[in-house]
């Protein structure tokens, strides 16, 4: 999604890019995904959506004119940045984050969830973006969250607001690519996972009546066994990097 001037990447300062270049781009993207949305209609269910970067409480209102603007059929709800500072580009910049937040991961960590949960709370996002991205660039990326004081409760409050798994809630599978070669990474360690903690379905979007959002109403939800999903050859390993 486009961003304000003060959020812009490094690269996209670099390149030239300005809050209105970034828009434009955007509204071309729309445009040629509903073209291949509409040409490829009898091959391949494709879904239009958009994943939204809740950066600051302003992002609210960005958000939304973002949504009224554009018809999609779906948004990701997901947290980028931390203080303004994103906390996924580099090790540096995650650093930087981490001593706005007071220097421990704990601190950082908690800053996280709490933005986290504001951006649930404003938006209701359909999909949730990468839970714990917050992981990446730590430099103690397994923390225990289960046996860490106060960090705990807060996820524990975010899973209930969402009704994650066993409150009702759906897993759904994404290989976050920002790239062709990217496209189906890692899916076949996400689906070992998956089954390693007891994921025993996969929820996915298509057309149809709406069963959960209706600010979607062309939008469905299906289920899928997680063994079918393994058994597809879309995701044989000699297919998946």
């Amino acid at each position: 999604m486009p961003r304000e001037r003060q959020d812009l990447y490094p690269e996209e300062i670099d390149a030239g890019y300005s809050e209105k270049i970034l828009h434009e781009i955007f509204a071309k993207y729309h445009v040629e995904a509903r073209r291949l949305q509409k040409v490829y209609s009898s091959r391949v269910k494709i879904l239009v959506g958009m994943e939204v970067d809740w950066i600051r409480p302003s992002s609210a209102a960005f958000i939304s004119r973002l949504i009224s603007d554009f018809h999609f059929d779906l948004f990701i709800g997901s947290v980028h940045h931390v203080h303004g500072i994103p906390i996924d580009y580099n090790s540096d910049l995650y650093e930087k984050a981490l001593s706005k937040s007071g220097g421990t991961n704990k601190d950082l960590f908690e800053d996280y969830f709490d933005l986290q949960y504001d951006m649930l709370t404003a938006l209701k996002p359909p999909i949730v973006g990468h839970f714990d991205l917050i992981r990446l660039k730590s430099n103690d990326p397994n923390t225990d969250f289960v046996k860490t004081e106060g960090l705990w409760k807060k996820i524990q409050r975010n899973l209930a607001f969402v009704e994650f798994l066993a409150l009702g809630g759906h897993f759904t599978m994404s290989d976050d690519s920002h790239g062709i070669d990217q496209v189906g990474s890692h899916y076949r360690e996400m689906l070992q996972f998956a089954d390693g903690i007891g994921i025993t379905q996969i929820t996915y979007l298509e057309h149809g009546s709406p069963t959960t959002d209706l600010r979607f109403p062309d939008i469905t939800t299906r289920t899928t066994e997680l063994s079918e999903v393994e058994d597809h050859a879309l995701f044989a390993p000699s297919l998946v990097t």
